[in-house]
């Protein structure tokens, strides 16, 4: 139970940190994402720049929003309390993945790499939607603890952003190698890590099928 808290605790401090970063950095620091623009070389189509940055804002709103929900409904207190908020939450959190992929379909064929790039997020917004799906699937046949797993496997992915901007830091200014290459490395790595890792927790800290959620 001790190591449930502690995740959970852990899992709230980054979650608030992370939502923080990105409202400010793409909405007061960076709201042209000049920054990030400039490591897009060699596109295939042109960047038609006022729509792409609308769908980013659009994409980073609604990635916050599933952040912020997912981690409520991993409070076995919140659930307890009011099961009517954990339901409509919980939809709320799939529109948002929904929505989370849309925009990043757009964003897709624009990502920095190139095509190589552009496919390791398609093949992430086939995966995403199908994981959050299997949650939904698994609670409506009253099946908690699958329920619970899938969306461990689910919320693991409000993360890809973190973890592929993370990678690539560690790549490009830790090791040298080009900010592209570095980026693509660090999409697949994400994907992979994304997948290990709910996997993971769920093998070592929710081995116990009594226990509902992360928070108690």
């Amino acid at each position: 139970m001790n190591r449930r808290k502690t995740l959970f605790r852990l899992l709230a401090g980054i979650t608030i940190i992370f939502i923080f970063y990105s409202l400010v950095k793409n909405y007061v620091i960076d709201p042209s994402a000049a920054g990030f623009i400039g490591h897009k070389t060699g596109l295939r189509r042109t960047l038609n720049l006022p729509v792409w940055l609308n769908v980013m804002y659009v994409h980073v709103a609604f990635a916050c929003v599933a952040m912020a929900s997912g981690l409520l409904n991993f409070s076995n207190r919140l659930l307890e309390k009011s099961r009517r908020f954990h339901r409509i939450n919980g939809y709320l959190y799939i529109v948002s993945v929904l929505i989370v992929v849309l925009t990043s379909g757009y964003m897709a064929p624009y990502a920095t790499g190139g095509r190589v790039s552009s496919i390791g997020f398609n093949l992430l917004n086939m995966i995403w939607p199908f994981i959050t799906i299997m949650a939904l699937v698994q609670i409506k046949k009253k099946r908690m603890i699958r329920h619970r797993n899938w969306m461990i496997r689910s919320y693991a992915f409000c993360f890809t952003n973190m973890l592929i901007h993370l990678i690539t830091t560690l790549l490009h200014y830790g090791i040298g190698l080009d900010y592209p290459l570095s980026y693509t490395i660090s999409v697949y790595s994400s994907i992979a890590l994304l997948l290990i890792i709910p996997e993971f927790v769920i093998r070592t800290i929710f081995r116990n099928p009594r226990e509902h959620a992360i928070h108690s």
